[in-house]
């Protein structure tokens, strides 16, 4: 028979994923006490994770803050460090100049007029996001985003994270097992058992025998063997949009301890990709993501390898993990009583760290509206697959728009990312009507966005895109003028009080922050 309450919650695979969605879900439903639900995180273990997801949002922030984590003790243990934004060099021209900033924070006066307007009119010679926030002022210089005496979570400036993936799972496995009561399993699962209604009864392990659960939550990565390995959820690959489908991954020590950390993402464009840097307090994370249609593994090291010696890397680096990927994502999220969240929904590509956003997003929904009942199941799994259809889709449209706007003529990669027939009709659109009207909350309207507008704006009008205000009001224009001397204002002010990103992780590492 199969239960009508759900009372037991079984998730498969651990890393990132799986334990920040049992944090987020026992944080909330209490396993410990007598009416709360059992969760059960079952892992192989000899399955090695991932391990290159190392930005975060500042979602990130409420989410440790939700589950009980001190900031303190997930910087020290997962070799974090601060993350206020990306910044994209060479991406529209390809020359040494070519650069922008999308920031965190949300431009100075969001909302209360018309920015672009003003910065178009008068101030074109200034990037935009340099001219209408203070942050890229911040990363620049190397700032960090708030005091020694600010309290944990607390921010003068938003800020996400950057952090070791490897690291952070454990950190998480720790936390769910010893605070907040999920049981870990170490186990093969070798098998899946059905009821005659098709949901999944229980889970086949080598030692263990069968582990029985209501719902299941399918982290196992890549393979999605629950969703798309037994109940066969097709995956829709985005190839035809987004090119990308390697990465070459390596670990990069510092010069020396007193090294400068970055205090944001860098995407530096190549001839048929991009190559991300995140600084952490010891070393770096360098990757480089290729299409393999364009460019062969050897030449993207050697892209990789110059990349590296240019930044002050040395020369003897030990061989770069390949990861191979399809971009895209499921036909749904939700099937049955299987929920799959993580590389087992879809993964598109790391530019813009969305990936650990969307599990964040996915654990959270889940949490919220965990169904009580089976029947129940029915009605949530609707709304979460419409919910995370949606988003996908945002995500794509969003990444596309970097390669789309660009101008760059010296390789195929770059000239047929522009080709019309790869682009998605909704951006198409929208890059119709953002020749006249900047991206505002009418085209993106649900609460929850994945990126917001303001994030539209950034990359917009950092990649050289122009809107024709002309018939906007001079008022409005003098009232921008305002807000950029607003943030002019308070960029002199932040650089002047704020510590070195270093200087403050140190001081974390030995003292900590103070608590809320």
């Amino acid at each position: 028979m199969v239960s009508e309450k759900v009372k037991h919650i079984v998730i498969v695979g651990g890393g990132s994923a799986g334990w920040l969605t049992a944090a987020v879900i026992a944080a909330e439903h209490q396993p410990l006490s007598s009416i709360g639900l059992r969760i059960t995180l079952i892992e192989s273990p000899d399955v090695a994770i991932i391990g290159v997801g190392e930005g975060t949002w500042p979602s990130m922030r409420d989410t440790l803050h939700k589950i009980g984590v001190s900031e303190s003790d997930f910087f020290r243990e997962c070799d974090a460090s601060f993350k206020q934004g990306s910044r994209f060099n060479q991406w529209n021209t390809g020359d040494g100049s070519d650069y922008y900033f999308h920031p965190f924070v949300l431009p100075q006066g969001y909302g209360e007029t018309n920015l672009v307007a003003a910065w178009s009119e008068r101030h074109t010679d200034i990037p935009f996001a340099d001219l209408v926030s203070y942050q890229p002022h911040l990363c620049v210089n190397g700032k960090a985003p708030k005091q020694a005496t600010t309290p944990e979570y607390a921010a003068v400036a938003n800020y996400g994270y950057h952090l070791d993936a490897g690291k952070f799972g454990l950190f998480l496995r720790k936390h769910c097992v010893e605070r907040l009561g999920v049981e870990h399993v170490l186990d093969h699962v070798v098998g899946i058992n059905s009821h005659e209604n098709g949901d999944i009864a229980s889970l086949q392990t080598k030692r263990r025998g069968a582990l029985s659960g209501d719902l299941f939550v399918d982290c196992t990565g890549m393979q999605s063997l629950l969703l798309g390995g037994h109940y066969g959820v097709a995956f829709q690959s985005q190839k035809h949009v987004l090119f990308n489908d390697c990465a070459l991954a390596v670990q990069v020590p510092y010069a020396d301890e007193s090294t400068p950390i970055a205090s944001q993402t860098t995407s530096t464009a190549q001839s048929s990709g991009w190559i991300w840097d995140i600084g952490l307090p010891t070393r770096r994370g360098i990757g480089h993501v290729y299409s393999s249609a364009h460019i062969s593994d050897n030449e993207a090291e050697t892209e990789l390898r110059a990349y590296i010696s240019e930044t002050g890397g040395p020369a003897d680096l030990p061989t770069p993990r390949k990861i191979s990927f399809n971009p895209g994502y499921r036909d749904k999220f939700w099937h049955r009583n299987c929920v799959a969240i993580g590389l087992s929904a879809g993964f598109i590509e790391p530019l813009e760290a969305s990936a650990l956003a969307l599990v964040e997003m996915s654990a959270s929904m889940l949490s919220d509206q965990m169904p009580s009942t089976r029947e129940e199941m029915e009605i949530v799994a609707r709304r979460f697959n419409d919910s995370f259809t949606y988003r996908w889709e945002r995500v794509i449209d969003f990444l596309k728009l970097h390669y789309v706007l660009s101008t760059r003529t010296d390789s195929d990669y770059w000239r047929e990312n522009r080709a019309s027939e790869t682009v998605p009709e909704r951006l198409r659109e929208s890059l119709m009507i953002w020749r006249h009207v900047p991206p505002s909350r009418y085209d993106l309207h649900r609460i929850e966005e994945v990126f917001p507008s303001a994030s539209y704006q950034y990359v917009l009008y950092g990649m050289g895109f122009r809107t024709d205000c002309a018939c906007r009001q001079s008022d409005s224009i003098e009232k921008a003028d305002g807000y950029f001397r607003e943030a002019a204002n308070l960029t002199r002010r932040m650089l002047a009080a704020l510590p070195a990103n270093r200087e403050l992780l140190e001081h974390v590492r030995r003292h900590g922050f103070q608590k809320i």
